[in-house]
């Protein structure tokens, strides 16, 4: 089975990379922009005509795009988020329309929900800002594409590699700077939205179910943790993984402008068990416990920082 991954170096896809690989006589192939890609794609860029022929030449079984940006100005975000899927399903039509398509969408297509509700796939939708709306657009384009495609719709990813453009990436450099200082200030926007966290590896694991899945798929599945928390809960969870003993100071102000508008998100992940047999299986505390490991190796934890 020949598997063909964009987005294969970035945070998701590299996961899904790794866990693709365990799969029995599968060969997956890297796409990008990389010199080191199997495949060089650049879905932002490159013409339908040009990425076909590329795909035919890779003549793969199954495609996984895990390429997405989420933070850049609103061009880049359209360029890659809404282009790229639709460059990619057209390609596919003339190359390799027998092939599955796997792309990986975002909780923040549904945007606002009122507190308390667990949004199902049939949910509207109605995004917050340019990243949920440009990726919503890409998931317009994969379930109308007529491929045999499934959308995971991805909650809130946590685990090893986080990027620091995301919360928890940027909450673990700033408590690594800070050290087990006892003086040490952590000042942070609010902190009471509640999001849906996921684990990383759950990501991963679901990817490799959906490439896998005999027969059609749901046009959008959701892959989350299945309950909302707060995001003071990940922040904390991560101070005390990391032995911080400062303080955390929540300056009301300096939230972003989506957890003002979106104050909870919570996925219904019934569907993915449904159709996958998928359901999570990392706690919050594995996966920040994998995210401080993986992203400072050598520094002490809680438990072995010394009592004063």
């Amino acid at each position: 089975m020949h598997i063909l991954v964009l987005g294969a170096t970035g945070y998701l896809g590299a996961h899904v990379v790794e866990h693709l690989r365990t799969l029995p006589d599968a060969r997956v192939l890297l796409a990008g922009r990389s010199p080191a890609a199997d495949v060089a794609v650049d879905l932002a860029a490159d013409r339908p005509q040009d990425l076909a022929a590329a795909l035919a030449e890779a003549a793969p079984d199954a495609v996984v795009n895990c390429a997405g940006a989420t933070g850049g100005d609103a061009v880049t975000l359209a360029e890659v988020n809404a282009r790229g899927p639709a460059v990619l399903c057209a390609a596919l039509r003339a190359a390799a329309p027998g092939a599955r398509l796997v792309h990986l969408g975002s909780a923040a297509e549904y945007g606002p929900t009122g507190p308390g509700v667990r949004v199902g796939e049939s949910a509207a939708t109605r995004p917050a800002g340019p990243y949920g709306a440009t990726k919503l657009a890409g998931t317009v384009v994969v379930t109308a594409s007529g491929l045999d495609a499934v959308v995971l719709r991805v909650g809130n990813p946590v685990g090893a590699g986080a990027p620091s453009t995301g919360l928890p990436g940027r909450v673990a450099r700033l408590l690594a700077d800070a050290g087990d200082d006892p003086e040490a200030e952590l000042r942070l926007g609010d902190l009471s939205a509640h999001r849906d966290f996921v684990d990383v590896r759950d990501v991963a694991r679901a990817a490799r179910l959906a490439v896998t899945a005999a027969g059609p798929l749901p046009p959008v599945l959701n892959i989350g943790g299945g309950e909302a928390r707060p995001v003071r809960d990940l922040v904390h969870t991560l101070a005390g993984t990391a032995g911080f003993r400062g303080r955390i100071v929540e300056a009301g102000a300096g939230g972003s402008a989506r957890s003002a508008q979106v104050s909870w998100q919570c996925s219904d992940i019934t569907a993915a068990r449904d159709a996958l047999g998928w359901t999570p299986t990392h706690t919050l505390d594995a996966s920040v416990a994998a995210l401080w490991a993986a992203a400072h190796p050598g520094r002490r934890t809680a438990e072995e920082v010394p009592a004063r």
